[in-house]
């Protein structure tokens, strides 16, 4: 058992896998404050990779709601009963991740029951309460939901990775996107069992494991992921975060992530290291959020609400769902975001207020009047 560093618990942990950081690491930021449970993302990501025989349960992308829902049933809370609670002292984790168990064990885990994959849509739309009569909603709402958008993190640390008895789970030098060798694959399911998020799924046709790609195919020729393109409410970004050396001013998801923090992972007290970040929403107490996604999450909300007055933040914001080529680099001139992909072409400008245009009633050159009905 070897030693990795994790900048998300900022100490050095337990790994059983020996391999250096890729030389770039896919990531997306999620914007919870924007989602709006409409599951655009989840049927194109569906109906391109998950359509056949086998895979009628598995959900690559899933859109659940939390405190009440979860996808398969139970998927977090089954984890963290088998663990303490997560002990955070000023940002550094003091208590253990899945991997630090008795020596030579395999990381901490358990595996869903058929049963658990049988609703996918449990408890979406549901409240943390039940309001009493005559109750009403003022400045800050006593009940309260919010939709986790959920895809396969792409960790640093994959569990994974290092529960794989065939190897047969690898996580790409050039991307550091995880796959699964479908040759090499027995279905021992282990990789089911050790992922925390519970983003591995078995296929009883073809008796292999399956997981989230990262739209490969598409990030090889610049593009972003199908779930991120087909995001109507444009709450997320995906790119490429630096994974070797100090993050980039003029990265937008360096930036968001390592900069400015305010977008944070989900779990990290797993130690995977997952590359999905999430920019907490703001209606919904502390308390549960750091249980989600640790410490820090009271100042991203500051940092959230003051974007406004952050031009660079704001032009980084701005960027979402704005291109269908991953960006690279960005920059704000005036009250313009402007950004780049990984060879340098201009793909996204953004002014920060969408211009406004009045038509006369009466067109001159056409000769004809508008009317605002059909």
């Amino acid at each position: 058992m070897g030693t990795r560093h994790n900048w998300q618990l900022n100490r050095d942990m337990a790994y059983p896998y020996e391999a250096p950081p890729p030389q770039r690491q896919v990531a997306y930021v999620f914007d919870t404050n924007k989602c709006i449970a409409c599951q655009t993302c989840t049927v194109a990501c569906k109906t391109c990779w998950t359509s056949g025989k086998g895979q009628e349960h598995i959900f690559w992308n899933n859109v659940e709601t939390k405190p009440w829902g979860g996808y398969p049933m139970g998927w977090d809370l089954n984890i963290l009963k088998q663990s303490d609670p997560a002990k955070w002292d000023r940002g550094t984790l003091t208590s253990l991740t899945i991997f630090e168990t008795d020596k030579g064990a395999p990381p901490r885990g358990y595996s869903p029951t058929p049963q658990d994959y049988a609703s996918p849509n449990l408890g979406e739309d549901e409240v943390i309460g039940l309001a009493d009569l005559g109750q009403y909603f003022g400045d800050t709402h006593p009940m309260w939901m919010f939709y986790l958008a959920r895809i396969c993190n792409h960790c640093d640390h994959p569990a994974c990775v290092a529960a794989c008895p065939r190897k047969a789970v690898y996580k790409r030098d050039e991307d550091g996107i995880v796959l699964i060798d479908q040759q090499r694959c027995r279905g021992y399911q282990e990789c089911v069992k050790a992922c925390p998020y519970k983003k591995v799924f078995y296929n009883v046709i073809s008796r292999a494991s399956e997981k989230c790609i990262g739209c490969f195919p598409r990030v090889e020729q610049g593009e972003v992921a199908l779930c991120v393109a087909g995001c109507i409410g444009k709450i997320r970004l995906h790119g490429f975060r630096t994974s070797q050396g100090e993050p980039r001013e003029d990265n937008p998801l360096d930036y968001i992530i390592r900069i400015r923090k305010l977008a944070l992972p989900l779990y990290p007290q797993h130690g995977t290291g997952p590359n999905v970040f999430y920019i907490p929403p703001l209606h919904v107490p502390d308390g549960f959020l750091e249980q989600l996604f640790g410490p820090g999450v009271a100042e991203a909300k500051v940092t959230y609400r003051d974007i406004p007055n952050d031009p660079k933040l704001l032009g980084a914001m701005m960027l979402f769902g704005a291109s269908e080529r991953i960006i690279d680099r960005f920059d704000v001139e005036g009250d313009v975001a402007i950004g780049w992909d990984t060879e340098g072409r201009e793909v996204a400008r953004v002014p920060f207020t969408e211009p406004t245009y009045v038509r006369t009633h009466y067109d001159e050159k056409h000769a004809v009047y508008r009317h605002n009905t059909p």
